[in-house]
C-alpha cells in the first residue's frame, strides 16, 4: 500500500468520524455535551483539512502516489 493510499484511507476515516460526531451533536440534549462534541468536531475538521492538503501535496510531489 502506498503512502498516498494510506493518507487517503485515513482521510476517509476522519470524514466518517466527523459525520458521527455530527449525529451525536444532533441527538444530545445536554448543552455541555453538545458543546464538547462541537469542539471535538472542529478539531477533527482541522485534521481532515490538513490531510486533504497532504493528499494534494503528495499528488504533486510524488506521481507514484497517485491512485
Amino acid at each position: 500500500m502506498t503512502v498516498g493510499s494510506q493518507v487517503k484511507g485515513c482521510f476517509a476515516s476522519v470524514k466518517s468520524i466527523e459525520a458521527s460526531l455530527q449525529l451525536f451533536v444532533n441527538k444530545t440534549q445536554d448543552k455541555e455535551t453538545e458543546e464538547s462534541f462541537l469542539h471535538v468536531q472542529q478539531l477533527v475538521k482541522e485534521v481532515k483539512d490538513d490531510l486533504q492538503k497532504q493528499i494534494i501535496q503528495l499528488s504533486k510531489e510524488e506521481p507514484q502516489y497517485n491512485n
